[in-house]
């Protein structure tokens, strides 16, 4: 059994494909996420299906595994089952080897109610919910005629100077800078104001002073105003509070906020801990053994953003998963099209659509279509709208 449609989950799932094995991978979602690429989705430059392919679709030819849906709530080590829920039924699924990877999640070191104004970027619902509070700022500035609520509007915080935040801060920028530069008629958007903060004295800091201080600069001739070595010490509605090395208070009012400061791992990690005995480091992963096993349960695995090793040759821990690529830019040239490393999920006639700027989508026209036309010609436009899944307190 596998527990995580994630990297190590599906990974592990793949290869046991030739295994003299039955596979049962269980989920919470029915899709497997690429979660390196959700700030596109958060800002519009792809669309979320681009990212998250059906896990059944993905193993379909894969005759030993099956995917069931569910929300794992513990694991019994003693008797070897796996206890989860779906749509309020309980279900006990025996297993004869486990491999847990179930991911990790938003961590708020202890002020979980920041989730409310900050959300994090951990799911294809929390990009979606970003999409809408993102573009609808602009939305909302454009229809207000009072200046202090245009300027908190059109001002966007981002926590966390780590890859997820170096890359949102980056697209809000370009966002105001270039794609949506002309197009309102009250406000510009290149008067949005984008600041990057975090309480570490570097951007980047685990992968290094060279690459940190080129995301810097990057960012700051994009005009993402950087806050180092600044905490966040509060959270609401109008914006945040943030303490400064020097002991300086400073408040910041912005209506858009974004949090990628910090991860923890799944508490199924806690859930192994209190019955093996197993070591878990701060952020709750497990620490396992070479074989990622946990001691004592030789057939129980635990792998991705859940573990923690050490003392292994050739292996070296990295940030989250879902933060280890490096900072880049989109490229304009290449917007519309699918990510290389998802392609195969979108459209086969992708390849061969001119791209499609900024947060816009392709969208066939109701208006006109014809058979084999492609965006660009007759029967396609270029468009983008608020999320319907936003949930936006006005």
């Amino acid at each position: 059994m596998i527990i995580g449609s994630g990297f190590g989950g599906l990974t592990a799932a793949k290869t046991l494909k030739r295994a003299n094995a039955d596979v049962t991978l269980i989920a919470r979602t029915t899709h497997h996420l690429f979660q390196p690429l959700l700030y596109q989705v958060a800002t519009g430059i792809i669309s979320e299906g681009e990212i998250a392919p059906p896990t059944r679709q993905i193993l379909k030819d894969q005759d030993n595994a099956q995917v069931v849906l569910g929300d794992v709530t513990s694991i019994d080590l003693e008797k070897q089952v796996v206890h989860s829920s779906l749509l309020g039924h309980d279900y006990s699924t025996p297993y004869d080897s486990l491999i847990v990877a179930a991911g990790a999640g938003q961590s708020y070191f202890g002020n979980d109610h920041f989730a409310e104004w900050a959300p994090g970027m951990k799911s294809i619902d929390d990009a979606l919910e970003l999409r809408g509070r993102i573009l609808g700022a602009f939305e909302q500035a454009e229809r207000s005629s009072d200046p202090v609520r245009r300027r908190k509007l059109m001002t966007f915080t981002v926590v966390g100077a780590g890859p997820t935040g170096v890359e949102m801060a980056g697209q809000i920028a370009e966002l105001a800078n270039e794609t949506l530069k002309g197009t309102f008629r009250h406000i510009d958007p290149t008067d949005a104001r984008v600041i990057l903060l975090d309480a570490a004295p570097a951007v980047l800091p685990p992968f290094g002073p060279k690459l940190g201080d080129k995301a810097r600069k990057r960012l700051e001739k994009l005009g993402v105003e950087i806050q180092l070595s600044a905490m966040v010490t509060d959270v609401d509605r109008n914006g945040l509070t943030v303490k400064h090395a020097d002991g300086t208070i400073e408040r910041i009012e912005s209506w858009c906020k974004v949090w990628s400061a910090g991860v923890s791992a799944s508490p199924l990690g806690k859930n192994l801990a209190e019955q093996s005995g197993v070591e878990l480091d701060r952020a709750g992963r497990v620490k396992v053994g070479p074989d990622l096993s946990i001691p004592g349960h030789p057939n129980v695995f635990v792998v991705g953003d859940m573990m923690a090793v050490d003392g292994v040759p050739g292996w070296h821990r990295v940030p989250s998963r879902a933060d280890a690529t490096p900072p880049s830019r989109s490229r304009p040239s290449s917007r519309g099209a699918a990510p290389p490393s998802v392609r195969h999920s979108s459209s086969s006639t992708r390849g061969r659509w001119p791209p499609c700027r900024g947060t816009a989508q392709w969208s066939r026209s109701e208006r006109s279509s014809s058979a084999g036309s492609s965006p660009g010609s007759a029967g396609w436009r270029c468009t983008w709208s608020i999320s319907s899944a936003s949930r936006i307190a006005w």
